[in-house]
């Protein structure tokens, strides 16, 4: 499974199974994708 963080979008690349799972453990994390994508902006910054 491959995602990838772009500056206004999520891809997420795999099997729809995965893709789904992945989704809700995310879900548990962020109420928005606007605030995962902010998460990883800041990551990618601190690196």
């Amino acid at each position: 499974m491959k995602i990838v963080i772009g500056e206004n979008r999520v891809a997420l690349v795999g099997k729809a199974w995965e893709i789904r799972a992945k989704l809700k453990e995310y879900s548990r994390t962020y109420q928005t994708v606007q605030e995962w994508i902010n998460q990883g902006k800041e990551n990618k910054e601190k690196k």
